[in-house]
């Protein structure tokens, strides 16, 4: 879940209004990169995500 007082402040610094329906979208495509993440981690046989095995997490398999 993301923090809507959070993402609101981003895009007011910058002069942007957010919609209900705008924020919601945001919130649907984080809640699939997180589960894209997690998917990696299963496929990579990560059992405990560390900030050393993040690059399994963001899928950059080539980025040791």
């Amino acid at each position: 879940m993301i923090q809507v007082s959070k993402v609101k402040k981003v895009f007011n610094s910058l002069g942007i209004q957010l919609s209900a329906d705008s924020i919601n979208m945001i919130s649907d495509d984080y809640n699939r990169h997180i589960r894209l993440m997690a998917k990696r981690c299963k496929d990579g046989n990560v059992k405990r995500l560390t900030p050393d095995l993040m690059w399994i997490a963001l899928g950059r398999l080539g980025d040791r």
